[in-house]
């Protein structure tokens, strides 16, 4: 019933692993697999090891997490060695692979894609982080580097490309446009909302960082926003993140225009099978209203 397809892969279900820590290893993809989802997003990969911020690097806030992990990753060789070990299983589980790169300019994020392509089925590109310093939001704030960076990547690989956007600018379609321009084969949105935590007692802030990315339920209506008027502006499947931490939540980026959802902080909420319980009350609310799933994307815009 929840079966989809985008970009002519077929996934078995529409509610996917968001780009995080939950995706540091291929241990922690493969439980994230057997906890129901679709498909599962790497932790943001870079060409080069990277220690990423000093701690504190998250903190839990009113509405969800604010976090400046600063992209910390072992370098594209070594994790691919992670994804290597469990390729062929997530295959069988029929889970399919994004894999999210970043670069500090557009030659490495098509060396990064191309190293990638052969191991993940779609390539996301984190033009969006909000906290680490030269990379991502620099870029996704920027039309004409967002541009740059997709069209490299599209020329390097021959597998989709997806973008994600960061909500941190004034005009996200101009920026979405860009990306489109490009020849990108789909959006992610969105990334985290920039935000600081300050410690009253100690008289400064909390992250390492001093400012980090806001994720959670209380940027869920900034998402929808965000997939409602990528919808209505462009003709390329949406991925919605933000703050799904039920089947509900996950029917409204649907109903606003997203084709496939992905969830982060909500696994530390309902656990790991989150991803089953979502497209169980996914599922329910499809059988109650007599509704199919292809039904229900964009229908909020009839």
């Amino acid at each position: 019933m929840l079966k989809t397809k985008i970009c002519g892969i077929e996934f078995k279900n529409p509610v996917f692993l968001a780009s995080g820590i939950m995706g540091e290893t291929g241990s922690a993809l493969k439980r994230i697999a057997k906890g129901g989802a679709g498909a599962v997003t790497t932790k943001s990969i870079g060409l080069e090891p990277n220690p990423g911020h000093k701690n504190p690097t998250i903190v839990e806030v009113y509405g969800g997490f604010l976090n400046a992990m600063g992209l910390p990753n072992p370098g594209v060789d070594e994790y691919l060695e992670e994804i290597k070990k469990v390729r062929d299983e997530l295959n069988r589980m029929n889970v399919k692979i994004i894999g999210s790169v970043y670069g500090k300019n557009e030659e490495e994020f098509a060396e990064v894609a191309k190293k990638m392509e052969k191991y993940v089925d779609i390539i996301e590109l984190n033009i969006s982080c909000p906290h680490a310093k030269g990379y991502g939001a620099t870029i996704g704030q920027n039309p004409d580097l967002s541009y740059n960076v997709c069209r490299a990547v599209k020329k390097t690989v021959n597998i989709p490309v997806f973008a994600k956007l960061t909500p941190n600018v004034t005009n996200i379609v101009e920026i979405a446009q860009a990306v489109v321009d490009a020849g990108v084969d789909g959006l992610v949105a969105i990334n985290t909302v920039r935000g600081m935590a300050i410690d009253i007692k100690a008289k400064k802030p909390i992250l390492g960082n001093k400012f980090g990315g806001l994720s959670g339920r209380a940027i869920k209506p900034i998402g929808i926003k965000v997939v409602w008027d990528l919808y209505e502006n462009f003709d390329v499947p949406i991925i919605g993140v933000g703050g799904i931490m039920t089947g509900e939540d996950a029917i409204e980026y649907m109903m606003a225009g997203a084709s496939a959802v992905q969830i982060g902080s909500g696994v530390y909420y309902r656990g790991y099978d989150i991803f089953k319980k979502v497209c169980d009350e996914i599922i329910n609310f499809l059988k109650e209203e007599n509704l199919t799933l292809e039904e229900i994307i964009g229908i909020a815009h009839e």
